[in-house]
């Protein structure tokens, strides 16, 4: 259940960040208002909350492991809201990267 609990809390991570950003990103380079970057600004400011929920207590391995998952959510992100289509070396990458949060934050620690 904590595994399942702390892969929940990464994709609602992934959501407030990405999201938060790509708000930002609307308002200030798409010119479609201040409105955008303050709901940006929320966003990413939950993001900041939503990681301190983590079961585990070291911040520097939930920052480490949620960066592959931003790297692969951005991917995700870009292909639903703006249509970008990854080539099988960004597939990759992405993998690598989630298999690296798999070690990070699951592998058994004795």
């Amino acid at each position: 259940m904590t595994v399942l609990r702390s892969i929940g809390l990464f994709g609602l991570a992934a959501v407030a960040e990405i999201g938060g950003a790509w708000l930002v990103w609307q308002g200030v380079r798409e010119h479609r208002g201040v409105v955008w970057v303050l709901g940006g600004m929320v966003a990413l400011g939950a993001y900041g909350f939503v990681a301190t929920l983590q079961p585990d207590a070291n911040f520097g391995r939930i920052l480490a492991a949620y960066g592959g998952v931003f790297v692969a959510g951005s991917l995700a992100w870009g292909m639903v809201l703006d249509g970008f289509r990854p080539d099988r070396w960004d597939v990759a990458g992405a993998a690598v990267c989630l298999a690296g949060v798999g070690l990070i934050m699951y592998a058994p620690r004795g």
